[in-house]
């Protein structure tokens, strides 16, 4: 029974009790209490307890249904903030959410210790920020940028740089801007940005963007790479120099530098760039030998070998014993270790 229909029965009650003690003319009755008499109708007295009764059930029943409506609010506040706390997982913000209810924060303390993982199957609840957000996530892990104001990712996250990535990758002229200022990057984003322009962008551009990064050994060789097969508007010997001098490039690294080149730069300029090498670096003298080899400059090569002990370069002194005997064999065939 509602508290609204157990006040109107109750003062029914009461009005009933009241008549009924009032029909049968019972009289007055006086009460002395402390020197004070109060004197009333029987049917007042009678009726006076259970009205005093009405009052406090009626007190029990409003406090107790506040404590109710307070519980039950703080359930429903809960239940929001538990959807934000769920929120924030998803996008990798450490917002620092308060619970009300004992069950809700033991909820959040075993939640806050594991991992929210967005599948790629269809997602549905009953709030539609919440839709959007897994639908946003599952977008970006499929390779999307998701460009959304509302959507605001924890810019220091594992989600915001996948993001980042994916926008690198669709956008090439953001990948450009990526390159003209890397220090507001990660270095998986610059080295994504750097392939990207590599492929689709003309030397003439490269040019103006490669300096801006720090290239290892394997962006370099794409670089070589791009360039050799566009060096109309390709590298200097200098440029070349220059690059090769800030990396730890091994002899087997100056060798495939030299195989890039060898058919794409004159001759002269081919020799010149080893020649300056090898003299500053002994790991780049086989890829030197390579190229004198290769242009068939052998007087050179047995001057710079017959300087050698016995136990270097033996290919190449292999290579200038049969050709001395009349045999001839392709640089190919020759093992350079």
């Amino acid at each position: 029974m509602g508290l609204k229909k157990y006040i109107i029965s109750s003062i029914i009650f009461i009005i009933a009790v009241f008549g009924y003690a009032y029909s049968l003319e019972l009289g007055e009755y006086e009460i002395s209490l402390l020197g004070y008499s109060l004197n009333l109708p029987a049917s007042v007295w009678i009726v006076f307890p259970v009205v005093v009764l009405a009052l406090v059930t009626y007190l029990h029943i409003i406090f107790y249904g506040l404590i109710n409506y307070f519980k039950q609010k703080a359930v429903i506040k809960d239940h929001e903030t538990m959807i934000e706390f769920i929120k924030s997982g998803l996008l990798e913000k450490t917002n620092v959410l308060k619970f009300r209810t004992k069950d809700f924060k033991n909820l959040s303390s075993i939640l806050s210790q594991l991992k929210i993982v967005v599948t790629d199957e269809r997602f549905t609840s009953s709030n539609e920020e919440l839709n959007k957000i897994v639908g946003n996530i599952q977008d970006i892990n499929d390779g999307k940028f998701v460009s959304e104001k509302s959507f605001k990712i924890n810019e220091t996250s594992k989600l915001a740089n996948l993001n980042m990535l994916n926008k690198v990758n669709e956008q090439i002229d953001f990948a450009v801007d990526v390159l003209k200022k890397p220090e507001n990057y990660s270095s998986n984003i610059i080295r994504q940005a750097f392939e990207n322009v590599l492929e689709e962008k003309t030397m003439t551009t490269i040019k103006k963007l490669y300096k801006n990064i720090k290239l290892d050994k394997e962006l370099a060789f794409k670089l070589f790479e791009k360039d050799a097969a566009n060096n109309e508007f390709g590298f200097t010997a200098e440029e070349i120099l220059a690059i090769v001098k800030d990396l730890d490039f091994n002899k087997d690294d100056y060798l495939a530098l030299a195989k890039n080149y060898e058919k794409i730069l004159k001759p002269d300029q081919i020799i010149s760039i080893f020649e300056k090498l090898s003299t500053e670096v002994e790991e780049a003298t086989t890829a030197y030998l390579h190229v004198l080899c290769e242009y068939e400059m052998i007087d050179r090569v047995k001057e710079i070998v017959s300087l050698t002990p016995d136990t270097e370069y033996t290919a190449f002194k292999a290579l200038l014993d049969l050709k001395e005997s009349g045999k001839y064999y392709n640089l190919e065939t020759i093992s350079y270790k």
